[in-house]
């Protein structure tokens, strides 16, 4: 990480007085965000190595990671969205000595765990020591089962975000918007290191950040219209209602953006073309936590539709019995206290590496229905082909009597019309929305369930993908729809 930090620091020097960071509280300067880094390292305890973040979006995080980046500590981020006993778990699990909050945040602290505020000045300031040492634990709330632990503790960081930053040409001039929970280490890696990085300037959109934690999101279109920023990076999800809001008000995302991630799952090729009419340079990306989020991407002005872009320069990617293997800096040294971790990695995603090194990612290998016919069917496949219509949030395809049976979340405001539409007609619309399968890939069977008693029942993980065990008892608990 010495490298990053000198990149940061240097920035810094050149221009100490230029905005990195801005929040609805205000900003932050270059030579700003290392005073109050310093500051912090001076009052935190040498013996607490591990360290908790407790933060909302916004320029306390940033002065809390680069303070711990500068005094080689471990970082845990602990999302938001996770449950209290989540968080209990998490802090247990990883040794958690220290954890950072805001003023005021202290409240979701497990009794019994020391517990520090971040202070957000600017003022001016000596620059902070550099201590080799950082890494950091990321904890995902996964389908089943207690969250665990994967280590970053070799460089995997800052080796991503000098990977990333390269592969999508990031530079001073970007201006980032960040909505996405800063818990989650793809928005971690986009919307701190990368742009401290390179020097680029980085607005906290709080507002749709805190939005997305609660699961009800709206005002995408006017975020990134009113900050007009160059960059940013979205889920699926999120890319869907920017397009429906930017549709239903007839309006086109703002000139300023060159550059659009989308990662977390996968893109319906409808929603991308969609995004791209509207202005929206998408460029579908993929990763996973063990591989430091980020394995492959579209390059600016060399997207290939359907595909999730080339190899970060410096992974050696292969494809064994259709699984893919990741080797290279970004592979995680392992699961906490598990053993040390598998090289090459092997994801358990099923891809395709075509002749220029695109990769194409066709969904999970344990997922994978074999229907009585002997066809192999990637649910992902089908699902992603049913998300390409607006009308449908979320849905989950799973193995039935009769070939294959769907669970389909509406949008909210198309609940009312798959309430009253009647069961022909909402057999039309899924017939027609996968039209363009092969017959033994459309769904026989749909069920729908609105999001709220889908919430309820557990059907969704705190980061919104699907439990396909809790979708497989839905299914089968109802009277679905024949198609």
């Amino acid at each position: 990480m010495q490298t990053f930090f000198e990149a940061v620091a240097g920035h810094a020097r050149r221009a100490p007085d230029r905005v990195a960071f801005t929040d609805p509280d205000g900003a932050i300067t270059r030579a700003g965000l290392l005073a109050d880094a310093a500051r912090l390292v001076a009052t935190l305890p040498p013996a607490a190595r591990v360290v908790g973040l407790l933060l909302p979006n916004g320029r306390a995080y940033a002065v809390a990671q680069l303070a711990l980046v500068a005094s080689g500590r471990i970082a845990v981020p602990l999302p938001g969205f996770f449950s209290p006993t989540q968080i209990a778990h998490v802090v247990r699990d990883a040794g958690i000595e220290l954890i950072l909050v805001s003023p005021g945040g202290e409240g979701a602290v497990p009794d019994g765990i020391a517990r520090q505020a971040v202070a957000v000045t600017g003022a001016p300031g000596d620059m902070p020591a550099f201590r080799e040492g950082y890494g950091t634990l990321i904890y995902t709330s996964g389908s089943t089962g207690q969250p665990k632990g994967v280590r970053h503790e070799s460089g995997q960081v800052g080796w991503s975000a000098a990977a990333l930053a390269e592969a999508i040409g990031a530079r001073e001039d970007d201006t980032y918007l960040s909505v996405l929970p800063l818990s989650l280490l793809l928005e971690t890696i986009c919307a701190l290191f990368i742009p401290a990085l390179v020097g680029g300037r980085v607005h906290f959109d709080t507002a749709v950040s805190e939005r997305i934690g609660r699961g009800a999101v709206t005002g995408i279109a006017e975020a990134f219209a009113r900050h007009q920023p160059t960059t940013g990076v979205l889920v699926p999800e999120l890319l869907r209602l920017w397009v429906v809001e930017l549709a239903a008000a007839w309006a086109r995302a703002p000139d300023s953006l060159r550059f659009v991630a989308v990662g977390g799952a996968a893109v319906p090729p409808a929603v991308a073309e969609a995004a791209w009419n509207l202005g929206i340079p998408v460029h579908e990306g993929y990763g996973l936590s063990e591989c430091c989020s980020v394995v492959a991407v579209n390059r600016p002005g060399r997207r290939v539709a359907g595909t999730v872009g080339e190899p970060l320069p410096g992974l050696t990617l292969a494809v064994v019995d259709g699984e893919l293997h990741v080797d290279g800096p970004c592979v995680t040294d392992g699961y906490l206290r598990g053993a040390p971790a598998l090289r090459p990695w092997p994801t358990g995603d099923l891809a395709a590496l075509d002749t220029d090194g695109r990769l194409t990612i066709s969904g999970r290998k344990d997922n994978l229905i074999v229907t009585p016919l002997g066809r192999n069917i990637s649910p992902e496949w089908v699902e992603t082909t049913l998300l390409a219509d607006p009308f449908i949030a979320a849905c989950a395809v799973a193995a039935d009597p009769e070939g294959l049976a769907a669970l389909v979340v509406p949008v909210p405001p198309a609940a009312e019309w798959f309430a009253h539409a009647g069961r022909a007609a909402v057999a039309a619309r899924i017939a027609a929305a996968c039209a363009g399968l092969p017959p033994y890939a459309r769904p026989a069977r749909v069920r729908v369930i609105e999001m709220a008693p889908a919430r309820a029942a557990g059907l969704f993980t705190d980061n919104g993908r699907i439990r396909r065990r809790v979708a497989h008892d839905l299914l089968a608990a109802d009277v679905a729809v024949a198609v």
